[in-house]
């Protein structure tokens, strides 16, 4: 049975389920889906892919498979996600990111998107639906595939001509370079915008940056950094820098739902969407003047966003609890236009807070630590099936006694939503919140709590618990 699945963004899976013959059937159903619907505009598709070691080979399959179709293939190379997105929408054409974001290198995966952005989840039925069809015939034709290179830099300047030359200026900057596809590009951007820059931790292996779910080895390194007081933040992204990470000047990692609610004061935008994992501080912060919660994944916060814009608002924003900022409608400042980008970005995030924290006169921690969010974590149980924690999530959310009995000790049940997995209001009103991921066989946990020592109470009984409930059944 393949591994292949979609999740939260895109599909995923092992590399040896992915490479090859299964690559070129996936892409070649998206584009068969694009032209089902009449969205396949001049039969262009660009192709982009982070720095795993399978990308290029799988990049090589789905424009082989364009091609076979009638379709012209842009190569565009090794470049960020929203850099991909972003071109793929001023072009009006299809893309397809090869990335497995924060997963293993021994996973990857297909993003898709339309001339218009994302695909949708009715998209991904309809995709599913092309593949499990016979393989088309392919069509003869010279191969045609052409080369990009100017997406990146496009989308580089997009934030250098937005913000003022100085926005950054006097911040000192470790940017964490591991394998991030954008590696580069971040520290040149930081740089242009003003800010003394150090380039650290360059990998030349895959390094799977996870920026919820925190690698000892990278706080060990955050904190080896910050020791001697040289830097302001540290930055890094996930693999395809669709999400951030940012450290304070201690080298504590600042939540990525804050960051975002920083980028979205530094803008303007009040009308925010995001999912039920990020914290409270959305509400508690007054930045949201409207907001709607969704489930996990981007598809989700795309139509909330669009909701909000048949409502007739126009300062829209979306993220995640991972910090990855989807701009729902064009932002103007200072004169210049900042465009829509409906997809998840990094360097938005990283950007706006910290020329809104300076802009302040403020410490990143400091701008942080005004927003009253509290103390949230979050973790993962690895290695968990669905068959396992779906039959623990059901009886969690539907048998109110298993419930009572599964948070004795920890805390009374308050209250409890299944908008995304089951989460649990304590009579403390500290919070618990169980899901299974939708990237990769893992079971999350995300915690609230008024102080550091509750919240790590909290998500060690979590994670001990929830294990030894399914190990049990």
């Amino acid at each position: 049975m393949s591994s292949l699945k979609f999740g939260t963004s895109g599909l995923r899976g092992l590399v040896s389920d992915l490479q090859g013959q299964p690559a070129r059937r996936w892409a070649a159903a998206f584009l068969t889906h694009l032209e089902r619907i009449d969205e396949s505009g001049d039969r262009t598709v660009l192709i982009g892919q982070d720095l795993r070691s399978s990308s290029p080979a799988i990049a090589r399959d789905c424009a082989d498979a364009a091609v076979a179709l009638g379709w012209t293939a842009i190569d565009c190379g090794a470049l960020p996600t929203p850099a991909l997105a972003l071109a793929a929408i001023r072009r009006g054409a299809a893309a397809i990111m090869v990335t497995g974001s924060h997963i293993p290198d021994d996973r990857n995966g297909l993003k898709f998107y339309r001339r218009d952005g994302e695909i949708t989840k009715e998209d991904e039925v309809a995709i599913r639906k092309a593949h499990d069809e016979p393989a088309a015939a392919p069509v003869p034709g010279v191969l045609n595939v052409g080369r990009d290179d100017t997406p990146i830099g496009s989308y580089c300047e997009r934030y250098t001509s937005f913000f003022p030359d100085d926005a950054l200026g006097g911040l000192r900057l470790a940017v964490y370079q591991q394998s991030s596809v954008a590696r580069d590009c971040l520290a040149d951007t930081l740089e242009k915008l003003g800010a003394e820059v150090s380039r650290l931790g360059r990998s030349d292996r895959f390094v799977p940056i996870d920026t919820e779910a925190h690698h000892p080895r990278d706080l060990a390194l955050f904190a080896q950094w910050a020791a001697d007081g040289t830097y302001d933040a540290i930055i890094s992204t996930d693999g395809d820098a669709d999400r951030p990470l940012v450290t304070d000047d201690k080298g504590a990692v600042v939540r990525g739902d804050l960051l975002a609610l920083l980028a979205a004061a530094y803008l303007g935008c009040g009308s925010i969407v995001t999912p039920v994992t990020s914290s409270a501080a959305v509400e508690r912060s007054g930045i949201a003047a409207n907001l709607i919660r969704t489930r996990v994944g981007s598809p989700f916060v795309i139509e909330g966003m669009q909701e909000l814009q048949r409502r007739g608002h126009d300062d829209i924003l979306g993220f995640e609890a991972n910090g990855g900022v989807l701009l729902g409608t064009a932002v103007t400042m200072n004169g210049q236009l900042l465009e829509a980008l409906p997809t998840r970005d990094a360097f938005l995030p990283v950007l706006a807070a910290l020329a809104y924290a300076k802009r302040k006169g403020m410490s990143l921690r400091e701008a942080v630590d005004r927003l009253g969010g509290g103390v949230a974590k979050a973790d993962r149980l690895p290695d968990v099936q669905a068959q396992d924690s779906g039959p623990f999530l059901e009886r969690l959310s539907t048998d109110r006694a298993y419930a009572e009995a599964f948070f004795q000790g920890i805390g009374d049940v308050a209250s409890f939503d299944k908008v995304d997995g089951v989460r649990f209001v304590l009579g403390d009103g500290s919070v618990i919140h169980f899901r299974a991921s939708g990237n990769a066989p893992e079971l999350r946990c995300y915690v609230e709590a008024e102080s550091p020592v509750r919240a790590d109470e909290l998500l060690a009984f979590g994670l001990a618990s929830a294990r030894d409930a399914m190990d049990a059944a």
